[in-house]
Parts: structure tokens; C-alpha cells; sequence
């Protein structure tokens, strides 16, 4: 007989609060772990080679450990574990006093002790057959199933056939095939919790969970690719053309979607520390486009970083600023995949350069000498003057240690500060060929499948050696050296955009599109890094294609021919389909469909035999068996 169970529910409970606690209590341990114990220096970026380094890791560290690492969604998660925990406790006491998951006990359901007499049960069995009888408790289901069981338990006491089933298989009724119990409490049946129970299956079914579905559909549906807004690349789709300079690239940054709740001013107070930014950054700003007070605010906060003067800012725009920073990196890397679906070069080369400016925290044109540590105005006058001036950092760096100008005023450790950044920075190679896959000859003909490999070998490495972090004491995050490589056309079009993060000393990359029609062709390469300023490369990919037409024809074997004549599953098909027809249909007609059908068979067949003999001999010539596809947006691209 079905009846609820308490302590079944109990069990389930248990179990199912288990699923949740257990991974979410190791969750908590462990980021309070990593909070307080076991975060590591290099797990968090806090590398100090230089002694600029060591203010940068030392913030890093401060940032990286104590009660404030934790987050709000932890403390939620935590707050709710401990209340699931409680209630897991609760329940696991009420099992312990409460005894087994229900099972036939005729002694347990008359309320008596195993060793009570005949006298006893009986009157046990009056006693609760009043109290439990259906006409004192009408409309009240779980005072008949408890009736129902009292009767038998009095039976299973009385009657001794029934008495020797319970013995023999825990039942008065013999041996059954099945035993249930429902497992939710009994609770759910009292009529006084009906209403209660009601409500609640309502508010979570029709309130609740619509709710949540909709709360995680609506933040989820505003990120797109690299969890970047949809917001925000229309509005780099709006700001961006071919002809957008790297002077406007901070403003275009401060329009994303990502800062207009932070940036936007609250106060009149606020509003005067953006003038007074304004005021002291205005000669090294581009005129604004835009007047909006995010636009403005989030312009000058960068503005305030790439020049070097975060001292005049508040504590709370320092942490808009660290958070329009922590982010940029992402959000620069959608602006470029804005200009590559313009196909607009420049603008994007604009862009990656925006981004090393961000990372050196330098502003405006021959800046990049102030990469080097303690390196000031007076240091790099003293540098690009004289007989032997040096104004790049690219020829700086490759100056030996003792021939290096501009340490005079420097302590010893500063000097050594000056050599080990100088022994960071990227010191590369860029070695680049194109060829056509299995290729015997260097002919290149239309339409052929062209890879341009870029070798890129960083000079400044051992062998065996990796790249670490990014030399950047001004940018407040650690940050992965990386290389953009971007193969465009004269005319100013993207073939290709690509960002390698290989640490390697030398590593390959690899660019393939289709030749374009026949002539002589000049393209740009660019190698950028995505961090360090004026290590940048450029070369000239030359090409030279010729007319498919000028192909070989390609002879066929004598044993393909006799292939091609057979016929194929599709013609064997047709025809025994044109045989089952003609037995139904009149004998003239059924000529006449069978050879004009015979006939398409055979001009099908002739003409695929046609463009497979010149896909051959393409293909003979260029060493490809591989069908190539003319591509129409290729054409465009390369387009006079």
C-alpha cells in the first residue's frame, strides 16, 4: 500500500542537497585557499625584474590576496551554502531520532511494544481506529491510508496466517513483488498546508524560474564574440572607418558599452575632477567628436594613463581607470576585428598600436625610448643628439651595454634596470616565403591555393628559451606578449589578421588564400607586437601569377578512358528505372522517353568528363588534386 514517507523524504533530501554542497563547499575552500595560502607570485603576474617591476607586483600581490579578492558572487555562494548546510543538518538529526524509512511494523504503527499481549493490542487497536476512523476525519486522505494500516496491523497481531506472512516476508499478505512508499513528507497532505503548498508550486513555477530563464537570457543575449557586447561593436562599427587616426582610438575605447554605467558622472563633484583632468590634458587630446559625459570622462581617465598623470585622479576614478584597462585588451582586439571585416588596413594597424600605447603607458609620436626604465625627457635629448644619436629603441637596445648614452645621471641599479628591460624587449627576425602546396615548379597560375609562411625569431632568447610577461610597470595587470601578423593588399584591403601568442624563441605562421588572376602583385606584410612600441616589422610579399590557360593538357590513361565509359550507379540507376516504366507504358512512347533519357545520360556524362579532364589539368600542372574554386570576394579584393 502506497503511503508518504517522512523519513524516505529525508533520505532524498540528503542525498540531493549533497549534489550541491559537496562541489560548492570545494569551491569555497579553494578560492579561500588561493585567497589567503596558496596563491602563487608567477600564478598572478607579480614578476619583478626591474625595480619598477617590483611597485607593479607589489600592488599585484596587495590586489591578489586577502578578504577583498572575494568577489560578490562569492559571498552569495557562500550564504547560501551555509544555509543549505544547516538545513542538511536539521535533517540528518531528524533521520537519527526518528528511526528507519517507513517498513510494515504492526508494533510501530499501534503505538505498542513488541512484547504486549493480546489484551494490549486489542485495546491499542480501538484506541487508534477512533481517532484515526474516516467519518471523525473526512476529506482527510492521510487519516484513511493510517485507518487502513491500523486495521492491518491488527491483523498481521490476530490472525495467524497473517501473522506468519508478516514473519516470513515482512507482509501480511504474502510475499510481494514490490514495496513503495513515496518519498515526500507528509505534510503535503494536510489540509491545512493545501493553500500553503499551492502558492509556493506557483510562485516558483510561473514566478521563479520564468525569471531566472529570462535574467540569463537577457544578460547572456548583449555578449558577443570574446564576451564583448553587441552594443559595443556598433558602436566601433559607427566610430571606425578606413581614415580613423590613432589619436581618436581613446575615445572610441571610451565609448564601449562596457564602461557607461561606471564612467557616467553622479555627482557635481565629479563632474569638476573631469574638468580639472580635462583642463591638464587637453593639448596632447584630439578634439572630441563628442560631448556626452561618458565619452568625455572615459577619454580623459586614458588620457590621464597614457601620459603618465594617474596621480591626479581620485581613488574611485583610479579604479574606473584599472577597470577600463583590465578590459582593454579584449576590447581592442574587437576593434581590430571591426576593421577586418571593413577591410580596412591602416585603421587597424592604428588600432594595434593603440594597444601598445595603452600597455607603456605612452602618448604621441617618438615615445618609444620611454619604455626603458627611469628613462625621462632629459635621458632621451641626450639620446637622439650628437654624433651618435640613436632614435629608436629598436638600434638602442642593440647598442652593448658599455656603449649605451644617456646613464650618466643613473645609480648602478638603475643601470641595471636600463640592460635587463633592454634584454626583454623583443629583438626579432622576420624571414617570409609563398608557395603553392606539393608544388614541384615555382609557378604560381590563378586560383591556386597559395600559403605566405611567416618565420619569426626573437633574437633576444636562448635557445630552448620562452617569452615571459611583458615588461609594463605602468599598466596595472600582467600581460602576454603576443604578435599580430597582417598580410593586406597596395590598394589597402585585409587578406589576412591574425594574433599568435607563441612564447617560443622561433615559431611559423601560416597564411593561405587563392591566387588572383594573372599578373604581378606587391602586398604588405606586417609583423606587430601587441605590447612593445617601435619593434614593429614590415616587408614586401611579391607574386606572380600566371593563365590557367596556359596548363598542360592533361592526357588521359588509356585504363581511366575505359572507366569513364563505364557506367556510373547513378546512369545504372536511371536506366533500370526506364526499364520498369516500359513495361507499363505503351511500347513507342517508351522508345522515345528511353532514348531521349539515354541520350542526357550520355551528354551528363560527356560533360562531367569534360570538367574533370580540366580540373586534371590544372592540377597536372600545379601539383594539386584538389578541386580549386573560384572565389568572387578574392576577385573584389584584388580589384584595381
Amino acid at each position: 500500500m502506497l503511503q508518504y514517507d517522512n523519513q524516505a523524504w529525508n533520505f532524498f533530501a540528503l542525498a540531493f542537497l549533497s549534489l550541491y554542497l559537496v562541489p560548492s563547499w570545494y569551491k569555497i575552500l579553494s578560492k579561500l585557499f588561493k585567497a589567503f595560502i596558496g596563491t602563487k607570485d608567477k600564478d598572478i603576474g607579480a614578476v619583478a625584474r626591474t625595480s619598477d617591476e617590483k611597485k607593479k607586483a607589489a600592488v599585484l600581490k596587495k590586489n591578489a590576496k586577502g578578504i577583498k579578492t572575494l568577489q560578490k558572487s562569492f559571498w552569495i555562494n557562500f550564504g547560501i551554502t551555509v544555509f543549505f548546510s544547516l538545513v542538511f543538518i536539521y535533517i540528518a538529526t531528524s533521520i537519527q531520532s526518528g528511526g528507519e524509512v517507513n517498513s510494515f511494523d504492526p508494533f510501530t504503527i499501534l503505538e505498542l511494544h513488541s512484547s504486549a499481549d493480546m489484551k494490549t493490542i486489542k485495546k491499542a487497536y480501538r484506541k487508534q481506529s477512533i481517532i484515526w476512523h474516516p467519518d471523525k476525519n473526512k476529506n482527510n486522505p492521510q487519516a484513511e491510508a493510517r485507518f487502513m494500516m491500523i486495521a492491518k496491523a491488527y491483523e498481521a497481531l490476530t490472525d495467524p496466517e497473517a501473522k506468519a506472512n508478516w514473519e516470513k516476508f515482512g507482509n501480511p499478505d504474502g510475499k510481494q513483488s514490490l514495496e513503495v512508499s513515496i518519498g515526500l513528507p507528509s505534510w503535503l497532505l494536510d489540509q491545512d498546508n493545501r493553500n500553503i503548498v499551492l502558492m509556493a508550486y506557483l510562485i516558483i513555477m510561473v514566478g521563479v524560474i520564468p525569471f531566472a530563464v529570462w535574467k540569463y537570457y537577457s544578460n547572456s543575449s548583449k555578449f558577443g564574440e570574446k564576451d564583448v557586447m553587441y552594443d559595443t561593436y556598433s558602436w566601433y562599427h559607427n566610430s571606425l572607418n578606413d581614415s580613423t587616426l590613432v589619436k581618436a582610438m581613446p575615445e572610441t575605447l571610451a565609448g564601449s558599452a562596457e564602461f557607461r554605467t561606471r564612467n557616467m558622472p553622479k555627482s557635481a563633484q565629479e563632474m569638476d575632477e573631469v574638468k580639472a583632468v580635462l583642463a591638464k590634458c587637453r593639448s596632447d587630446m584630439q578634439k572630441p567628436q563628442y560631448n556626452h559625459p561618458i565619452l568625455v570622462t572615459g577619454n580623459c581617465l586614458l588620457h590621464a594613463h597614457l601620459l603618465r598623470k594617474t596621480d591626479i585622479l581620485s581613488e574611485k576614478s583610479k579604479e574606473n581607470l584599472n577597470y577600463m584597462l583590465q578590459r582593454s585588451a579584449s576590447l581592442i582586439d574587437a576593434m581590430i576585428s571591426v576593421c577586418q571585416h571593413q577591410e580596412a588596413v591602416k585603421t587597424a594597424l592604428n588600432c594595434i598600436k593603440f594597444g601598445q600605447y595603452v600597455t607603456q603607458a605612452c602618448w604621441g609620436s617618438d615615445v618609444d625610448l620611454l619604455q626603458l626604465p627611469h628613462f625621462t625627457e632629459n635621458e632621451i635629448k641626450h639620446i637622439v643628439t650628437g654624433k651618435k644619436a640613436v632614435k629608436t629603441i629598436e638600434k638602442y637596445i642593440a647598442i652593448p651595454n658599455e656603449e649605451k648614452r644617456g646613464l650618466a645621471d643613473m645609480t648602478e641599479e638603475q643601470k641595471k634596470d636600463v640592460f635587463k628591460c633592454s634584454s626583454i624587449i623583443p629583438n626579432i627576425t622576420v624571414e617570409q616565403k609563398i608557395f603553392v602546396d606539393d608544388d614541384e615548379d615555382d609557378k604560381v597560375y590563378e586560383n591556386d591555393l597559395l600559403t605566405v609562411q611567416v618565420k619569426i625569431t626573437r633574437n633576444n632568447l636562448n635557445e630552448g628559451e620562452k617569452a615571459g610577461l611583458v615588461h609594463a610597470p605602468y599598466f596595472p595587470f600582467p600581460k602576454q606578449e603576443a604578435w599580430w601578423i597582417i598580410l593586406g593588399t597596395k590598394e589597402g584591403k585585409i587578406i589576412s589578421i591574425d594574433k599568435v601568442a607563441n612564447p617560443d624563441r622561433e615559431f611559423t605562421h601560416d597564411i593561405k588564400f587563392l591566387a588572383p588572376r594573372q599578373g604581378s602583385y606587391k602586398f604588405d606584410l606586417h609583423v606587430m607586437n601587441n605590447a612593445y612600441i617601435g619593434i614593429d616589422r614590415s616587408e614586401i610579399v611579391e607574386l606572380t601569377t600566371l593563365d590557367s590557360a596556359a596548363l598542360p593538357k592533361y592526357e588521359v590513361h588509356p585504363d581511366d578512358a575505359e572507366l569513364d565509359d563505364e557506367p556510373t550507379l547513378f546512369e545504372e540507376m536511371l536506366n533500370a528505372n526506364v526499364e520498369e516504366e516500359s513495361d507499363s507504358d505503351d511500347s513507342d512512347s517508351d522508345s522515345e522517353d528511353e532514348g531521349d533519357t539515354k541520350e542526357a545520360i550520355k551528354e551528363l556524362s560527356t560533360a562531367e568528363r569534360k570538367k574533370a579532364e580540366l580540373q586534371k589539368r590544372r592540377a597536372a600542372a600545379a601539383g594539386d588534386d584538389s578541386d580549386d574554386d573560384d572565389d568572387s570576394s578574392v576577385e573584389e579584393v584584388y580589384a584595381d
